[in-house]
């Protein structure tokens, strides 16, 4: 199965944290799906260190190889569907997340109450 995962899913991953569950870690750890990480998810990062609201050393983009994980682009058509989801989740990164794995048919793999909300994307909670 393809799964993409939330922001702070990849990084509980990548550190290693004990907030996934262990669904969530079997899902992720199987060799049979494949699992994706969003442009959203990098950008998010990115401006997240920037502003001091989270501590990332390194590129973003790097937890994607070292984790053997698979890039997922931002296309004009995920860009289209984010911005006219009958959803009031003000988060545009969550949204984006939400709009690439509902066109993707992807299962979200998440531990955002908001998200949880949202029933037309098939999810797996993180925790």
């Amino acid at each position: 199965m393809d799964i993409l995962l939330d922001t702070h899913v990849l990084l509980w991953w990548d550190s290693r944290a004990d907030q996934l569950g262990s669904a969530s870690r079997d899902a992720i750890s199987d060799p049979q799906n494949s699992v994706y990480i969003s442009s959203a998810s990098i950008w998010e990062i990115a401006i997240k260190n920037s502003k001091g609201k989270l501590h990332f050393t390194g590129l973003p983009s790097a937890i994607i190889e070292r984790n053997d994980f698979l890039p997922l682009l931002i296309t004009p058509a995920h860009a289209e569907i984010a911005g006219l989801l009958e959803w009031s989740h003000p988060d545009p990164f969550d949204r984006m997340l939400v709009a690439q794995a509902r066109t993707n048919n992807m299962i979200l793999v998440h531990a955002d109450s908001i998200i949880q909300t949202y029933r037309q994307v098939p999810q797996l909670w993180a925790r």
